[in-house]
C-alpha cells in the first residue's frame, strides 16, 4: 500500500544501537530518505550531533576518552527518543544535553540517574511514568534480562537488539521496516469507506485512538490492557473522547495528539462529517504522507 511510512519504533531503536557502538549506519540511511516522519527527523538531528560532538563507542569509553565539550540535541516531540539517549547519556557519561518540544515538553520525565541501575520490572512501573521506555533503553544498553510477560513495546525492543546482533555479528546493517501499525489501519479504513465492518484486532497502544473512534475497542477495555495511555502526547483515554465530541458537535478539534488527529479525521470521513482540525500537521510526527494517503483514498476530504 502507498504512503507507509518507516517504523519509527523499529528506526530508533536500530539508531540507538548504532550510535552506541559506533557505526554511522543510521545517519547514512536516514539520509537518503526523502520523507520522515517528525520522530526520525529529530533522529537524523540526534545523530548529528552524537556522532560530531561525543566519543560515542563503549570501546572509546573504556580507553577513557575525555568526554568534549557539552552539547544539546533537540529530540522535538518523541518522547521515545528523550528516554533512550537520555539513558545513554547517564550510563556513559556523556556531557550531551537534550532539549524537548512541543507536548513533550509537558510530559513528566525522569531527571534522576540513578534509574540506570534500576531492574526493568522496576522501571516499568516507575513512578507517574506509565511506560516501557525506560525498561527498553535498559535493554538497548545492554540489560540480558528478557521478562515473559513484557509490554508491547519492550518485546519489540528485545527483538530489535537481537536481529541488530545477529546481522553485525554477519558484518551487515540491520534491516529497515515499515509500520505494521499504521498499515492495518489503512487497510481497515480503506474497507470502513465502502460500507464493509473489517475485521481488526487492536494489538498495542497505538491502535486504540483509531480503535475506538470505530467501536473496535471500549475505553474501560484499553484502560485496563494499557494504562500507559494517560501518559502520551495527551491523555489519550480523554482525547479520543473530546475529538469524539466536538467533531460530533461540529466543533474544531484543537488536539495536539498526532494519533487522535488520524483517527478523528478518519472518522469524519467514514461517517461523512466535515471534521475541521487546528493541528493537521501533527499527524506527521508517525505518518508524514498521511494528507496525500486521504487524498487519494478519501478525497471527499479536505486535510492539509
Amino acid at each position: 500500500m502507498k504512503y507507509i511510512p518507516l517504523d519509527k519504533s523499529w528506526i530508533i531503536r536500530m539508531g540507538i544501537l548504532d550510535l552506541i557502538y559506533g557505526y554511522p549506519d543510521i545517519l547514512e540511511f536516514l539520509a537518503a530518505q526523502l520523507i520522515l516522519s517528525d520522530d526520525l527527523v529529530a533522529l537524523k538531528r540526534a545523530c548529528v550531533v552524537w556522532l560530531r560532538y561525543s566519543k560515542f563507542s563503549f570501546r572509546w569509553f573504556l580507553l577513557g576518552i575525555v568526554w568534549p565539550k557539552a552539547r544539546t540535541i533537540n529530540v522535538g516531540e518523541s518522547g521515545t527518543l528523550y528516554r533512550f539517549l537520555q539513558f545513554a547519556i547517564w550510563m556513559l557519561g556523556l556531557k550531551l544535553r537534550l532539549k524537548a518540544s512541543g507536548t513533550l515538553k509537558k510530559r513528566k520525565l525522569s531527571r534522576d540517574p540513578a534509574i540506570v541501575y534500576l531492574s526493568q520490572t522496576a522501571l516499568l512501573n516507575f513512578p507517574g511514568e506509565p511506560t516501557s521506555q525506560w525498561a527498553s533503553a535498559a535493554v538497548l544498553l545492554g540489560d540480558k534480562e528478557r521478562l515473559v510477560d513484557a509490554p508491547f513495546k519492550l518485546k519489540l525492543t528485545y527483538e530489535g537488539v537481537d536481529h541488530w546482533y545477529a546481522r553485525r555479528r554477519k558484518k551487515l546493517c540491520w534491516e529497515p521496516r515499515y509500520d505494521e501499525t499504521i498499515r492495518a489501519q489503512a487497510s481497515a479504513f480503506r474497507e470502513l469507506l465502502i460500507g464493509k465492518r473489517p475485521n481488526f484486532t487492536p494489538l498495542q497502544p497505538e491502535d486504540y485512538c483509531f480503535a475506538r473512534v470505530f467501536d473496535y475497542i471500549t475505553r474501560s477495555e484499553a484502560e485496563y490492557r494499557w494504562p500507559s495511555l494517560a501518559g502520551h502526547e495527551s491523555n489519550r483515554f480523554e482525547e479520543v473522547e473530546k475529538a469524539l465530541g466536538w467533531a460530533k458537535a461540529g466543533l474544531t478539534v484543537t488536539s495536539k495528539d498526532h494519533r487522535v488527529v488520524q483517527a478523528i479525521v478518519m472518522w469524519g470521513a467514514v461517517h461523512h462529517v466535515d471534521v475541521k482540525v487546528q493541528y493537521p500537521h501533527v499527524v506527521s510526527k508517525s505518518w508524514p504522507e498521511f494528507p496525500q494517503f486521504m487524498q487519494e483514498y478519501a478525497s471527499h476530504v479536505s486535510f492539509a
